[in-house]
């Protein structure tokens, strides 16, 4: 429910954001859930040729949440050219259809045309093998059957394995004719509070929602006037204009349980994970370097006790500091990092650009010398 509505990469959807947070996680728990019409993926924009943001929506917000396709010869960029119109015709003719259905006299035609409007919001799938298939992350044995063994994706019959799946339109799954534009913005506003708990001006922007934090406010202001919400300064040098559900008001001054062993607290997140603050309702650290920290796909950060401390580059082979090197957050912070490889979310990290004062506590977390750096494999 935190996520209902936030864009995020497809990429790292279920390896690094839902398998981070629904313990022994499998791409068929969220597979049933598409199937059964309780959750419903829409795209939100492409990223470069082989990945695109995804939303992911409980069916029954999603008609009030999901962005509404700007018409034909909107400032937007609607998709349109013969082929796009002849997908929209025969999906508004005929309903949900398999690629076969769909299939024009140029087959790469019609599959770029198809994911053309899936990016644009306008068509989606009711699984998620396509989707899969389209950012590579269908799974490593694709790669490794056996000679001879049949490969059903691969068939004319059935189509490439990014057209697999029945396809709709969103208008016509996720009708918004009757939603009005003020529970659009409850609900906006209510998902918002579930995924922040205190939800800020900076916070809205850069989830990017047409209208920004204005389109909220009132929402927001009227849920304070019931009790339902405070408003307040809860977090310093993010501005006045602060609302929080009042459960994480009363979080926020607990002070939390020390861990058992003593020592620092550290995670690992997806630099695009929501639940990232940097890069978004926080600034990166400053750092001396010309490369710096930006929320993309495959890049991670390294928190520890909160505190950005270690950002891993796209690719894995830079490793920038965030911080001073003083002793004291480095070994949890690498140890963390190890993580990455250790529970399979990389099958190895190869380090060719990283601050000198790392390399002990590098070298000292498996990480071996290689021609070009330093190796982490897994255990």
């Amino acid at each position: 429910a935190q996520l209902h509505g936030v864009a995020i990469p497809a990429s790292v959807l279920e390896r690094d954001v839902l398998a981070r947070r629904v313990a022994g996680y499998s791409p068929r728990l969220l597979d049933e859930l598409a199937a059964a019409g309780q959750v419903v993926w829409v795209g939100a924009g492409p990223l470069g040729r082989d990945d695109g943001k995804v939303m992911l929506f409980l069916r029954e917000e999603a008609a009030a949440l999901r962005p509404v396709v700007a018409p034909d010869g909107d400032a937007q960029g609607r998709p349109s050219d013969p082929e796009h119109d002849r997908l929209r015709e025969i999906l508004s003719r005929r309903g949900a259809c398999f690629f076969p259905e769909l299939r024009g006299s140029d087959e790469k035609l019609t599959l770029d045309a198809l994911w053309d409007r899936v990016w644009a919001g306008e068509v989606t799938n009711d699984s998620l093998a396509a989707l899969r298939a389209f950012a590579g992350t269908a799974g490593r044995a694709a790669g490794a059957r056996r000679r001879g063994r049949p490969n059903l994706g691969s068939l004319t019959v059935l189509g490439p394995p990014r057209a697999q799946g029945r396809w709709s339109l969103v208008d016509a799954d996720l009708p918004v004719g009757d939603i009005t534009p003020a529970h659009r913005a409850r609900a906006l506003a209510g998902a918002l509070l579930e995924r922040h708990g205190v939800l800020t001006r900076e916070a809205v922007r850069g989830e990017g929602h047409p209208g920004g934090f204005a389109t909220v406010y009132p929402v927001l202001r009227a849920l304070e006037e019931g009790g339902r919400a405070r408003r307040g300064y809860f977090v310093a040098g993010l501005g006045g204009a602060q609302f929080a559900l009042p459960g994480a008001v009363d979080r926020l001054r607990a002070r939390p349980a020390p861990p058992a062993g003593g020592g620092p607290t550290s995670l690992v997140l997806a630099a695009t994970d929501p639940a990232n603050a940097y890069g978004v309702a926080l600034p990166w650290p400053a750092v001396d370097s010309p490369a710096k920290p930006r929320r993309v796909a495959g890049a991670y950060v390294v928190l520890v006790d909160g505190v950005a401390s270690l950002y891993l580059e796209r690719g894995g082979r830079g490793l920038l500091a965030l911080r001073p090197l003083d002793g004291a957050w480095e070994e949890a912070a690498v140890a963390a990092l190890g993580t990455l490889v250790d529970s399979g979310r990389l099958r190895r990290l190869g380090l060719e650009r990283y601050d000198p004062g790392l390399e002990p506590v590098l070298r000292a977390a498996g990480f071996v010398p290689s021609p070009k750096g330093l190796v982490r494999y897994g255990a």
